[in-house]
């Protein structure tokens, strides 16, 4: 199994340099990785380290809450593309969703899928926080939408990914939407069992661990 071609090489946590995202980069070259997945604002360097290679490059909005406004997220979405993002990782309006303002998460996700068009958008329902109800919700309110993955988790909750939530996201989107499994994937043996059971895209900071050991 080619398991780097799963990969999102991820760097996100708010102490990382401009080197950090320049080493980041660098490795998912070497590694032959996805994409990698960064904040926004590096963007550029990604861009320019990346520019010769093929690996996408993935960012973040509304994160790691997903609770500011919906044209908030719009023109973060938008400025992203901008800058050289191949793929949007959003997190959802989470207490709207609890709140079972189903239509208003549709909305804000679609409005964000036309404003990037034929890039990827990811939805990230943060599974840790949702029964199993609101998890059902959300992957209805992606698919709805017309997103292209359903995400488990931003890896900043209490806890990430789950062989569980996975089967249920699964069960709710079988082939419509592909999944993200992210948050605590550190070894080799877990990302294939997360594939086997359907994902096709890994969101992690062990990367160069899973596919080295």
């Amino acid at each position: 199994m080619h398991l780097n071609k799963y990969i999102d090489h991820t760097l996100l946590h708010p102490t990382a340099t401009l080197a950090d995202f320049e080493e980041l980069c660098q490795e998912a070259i070497k590694h032959r990785f996805y994409a990698v997945c960064i904040p926004p604002s590096y963007l550029p360097v990604a861009k320019s380290v990346l520019r010769d290679s093929d690996v996408k490059i993935a960012t973040v909005i509304g994160f790691p809450l997903g609770s500011m406004s919906t044209e908030a997220k719009v023109f973060e979405a938008k400025d992203a593309v901008a800058k050289g993002a191949d793929e949007i990782d959003m997190v959802l309006n989470i207490g709207k969703l609890k709140s079972w303002e189903t239509d208003y998460v549709e909305k804000e996700i679609t409005k964000i899928k036309r404003t990037i068009d034929s890039k990827v958008l990811k939805v990230i329902i943060e599974t840790c926080y949702l029964t199993d109800s609101e998890k059902e919700a959300a992957c209805l309110a992606a698919l709805n939408a017309k997103a292209d993955f359903v995400k488990t988790s931003t890896g900043f909750g209490p806890s990430g990914a789950t062989f569980e939530d996975i089967k249920l996201i699964k069960k709710i989107v079988g082939n419509m939407l592909q999944i993200k499994a992210s948050g605590g994937i550190k070894d080799r043996v877990s990302a294939i069992k997360y594939i086997e059971l359907g994902v096709s895209r890994l969101g992690t900071s062990s990367g160069i661990k899973l596919v080295t050991r």
